[in-house]
């Protein structure tokens, strides 16, 4: 499986196929038991797996912002840690809350339970991107959030991966979210990838039985999609 520059690549398939722990190997939060993954021409199991994460945005269903700090102080935990002095980091917390649709000046002398979830989901983009990485691992970020929140915040990855031209690997179930967001696809079932490719091509051509059937959905629901390309 290779990543491509740039692209946002989303990871679909049922609980339990493996995608969340796939992701979590890109950053050796789970170290392989066999094989190998090169981040950036460089194999991870010879980098410094601190120094790795670090260089790697990562948001999570959860959230995880640390509830005894304040927004700004969650956004600039990483560059902290990397020892950005506290101008630079300051200014990179508040431009970046500015980018993802929260006034800094209003959010970030607020604590994350001051928050709503959609906010909260904001200023955990925010704190990914915060030390600028290239590459940003999503696992299932807007699944706790109603609809109408989750299709604004996709909206918003889509305008930041435009802008800001990361590569993203994400994390769904969702197969409108995947065909929302992704510029090629990889469906899992059961530990193995079944296909990858753009949404024409798992929609026209699915490889196996599994991904006939994962895409067999009223055709209402897939119509914009089909119609999009057709």
């Amino acid at each position: 499986l290779q990543v491509q520059e740039n692209e946002t690549l989303v990871l679909l398939g049922s609980s339990g196929s493996g995608k969340t722990t796939t992701l979590k190997m890109i950053n050796r939060l789970i170290d392989l038991t066999s094989g190998d993954i090169w981040v950036d021409g460089k194999n991870i199991l010879e980098q410094n797996p601190v120094t790795l994460r670090r260089s790697i945005g990562y948001v999570f269903q959860r959230i995880g912002l640390f509830p005894h700090m304040r927004v700004l102080q969650n956004v600039e935990m990483v560059p902290r840690l990397l020892g950005w002095p506290v101008v630079r980091r300051d200014a990179r917390a508040r431009e970046l809350l500015d980018l993802v649709g929260l006034d800094p000046d209003q959010y970030g002398p607020r604590f994350p339970n001051e928050l709503s979830g959609g906010e909260q989901q904001r200023v955990g983009v925010a704190r990914a991107l915060a030390a600028d990485p290239d590459y940003m691992l999503m696992d299932e970020p807007f699944g706790a959030l109603d609809s109408v929140t989750r299709d604004s915040l996709q909206q918003q990855v889509i305008a930041l991966k435009t802008r800001l031209k990361k590569t993203i690997v994400f994390v769904t179930h969702d197969i409108l979210e995947a065909l929302t967001l992704a510029d090629r696809i990889a469906v899992m079932h059961q530990g193995r990838l079944q296909q990858v490719g753009t949404q024409e091509e798992v929609l026209a051509s699915p490889a196996t039985d599994f991904v006939r059937d994962l895409f067999a959905k009223p055709a209402r629901q897939l119509a914009p999609f089909r119609d999009a390309w057709t």
